[in-house]
């Protein structure tokens, strides 16, 4: 990529990342990450382009969700769980009523950085520094809770890891078999007024999936029927973390950012001349439809924003 370096959005100006009063504590902090494996692999990022590429084709469609910001307090393995369940039960619906492939994206396993529309908040008369993300400093309203603290990010990699740990687990190790999925309750459905809606959509997965099974065409004989593909997202909005996260790909020379299978750049972030953009440029995708060699996805964004379309 020319002219680019990992480390390169630092030449332009940037909104939304804290200054760390203690700056030679970040570099030993992020010094200390460098050295940590990464989070997602090179050829997971390039399945997930593929799938992608189906949904841009009308082959496929797109299922993302998750938390605004993940918290330090609720990380627990049931919460991990009933989102995991969610989004397999809503692509379930989804894949049925569309027939089409879902792919499964969460916004998990690293979304804890906040953009806010001030840098500072107001309370009975104080003002303090805005909360940012529990992977930049606390959400408590005391002044030493909303100082940013770089030893949160250790935090943020280790909940990452292990979140990740146990999604992979649930996708291959029997939990997302689709006779499971097909089984789960959703409690709150009972109480809505879709109710008889989904129970009827419900008798119909049932019939198709006796069906398939009176085939033979079930989980004990097709592996694909009891695993799944769910790949993790976040905004990439504190550069000094992502830019660490970014490693080459041995087998390519492309650079990766291996905090997610899949980083965005907000509308908050997305100025033509500032660092998330330029940070963004060096992350290769290859976009073979064009009528190019190769272009990076920010690129392509440069010019839909160039040309005021809202949404790639």
């Amino acid at each position: 990529m020319k002219n680019w370096k990992k480390n390169s959005w630092k030449k332009y100006p940037v909104k939304h990342i804290p200054e760390y009063p203690n700056k030679k504590e970040l570099d030993t902090v992020l010094g200390k990450i460098a050295t940590f494996p990464p989070l997602v692999f090179a050829g997971e990022t390039r399945h997930l382009k593929d799938q992608l590429a189906d949904v841009v084709d009308g082959k496929a469609f797109l299922l993302q969700g998750g938390d605004c910001a993940e918290s330090f307090a609720e990380f627990n393995p049931d919460n991990i769980r009933d989102t995991f369940k969610l989004m397999l039960q809503m692509s379930l619906v989804l894949t049925y009523s569309a027939s089409l492939p879902v792919v499964k994206v969460g916004r998990i396993a690293g979304q804890f950085s906040k953009p806010r529309s001030s840098p500072v908040e107001s309370k009975d008369g104080v003002e303090l520094p805005s909360y940012l993300g529990d992977n930049i400093n606390g959400m408590e309203f005391s002044e030493k809770s909303r100082i940013p603290d770089p030893k949160r990010l250790f935090k943020a990699y280790s909940q990452s890891a292990a979140t990740l740990n146990l999604i992979r687990a649930f996708c291959h190790g029997g939990f997302a078999d689709l006779q499971n999925v097909h089984n789960w309750n959703l409690g709150f459905i009972k109480n809505s007024p879709t109710l008889k809606r989904f129970k009827d959509l419900e008798d119909k997965i049932a019939d198709a999936l006796a069906f398939m099974d009176a085939c033979g065409i079930n989980s004990d004989f097709n592996r694909r029927l009891k695993t799944v593909n769910f790949w993790t997202s976040h905004e990439a909005l504190l550069l000094p973390f992502e830019e660490t996260m970014t490693r080459t790909d041995s087998t390519t020379g492309e650079n990766h950012d291996t905090s997610a299978h899949f980083v965005w750049i907000g509308d908050r972030t997305r100025q033509l001349d500032g660092g998330h953009v330029e940070f963004c440029r060096g992350i290769k995708i290859e976009l073979d439809n064009l009528m190019v060699d190769t272009l990076s996805f920010v690129e392509v964004l440069r010019i839909q924003l160039e040309l005021n379309v809202d949404q790639l």
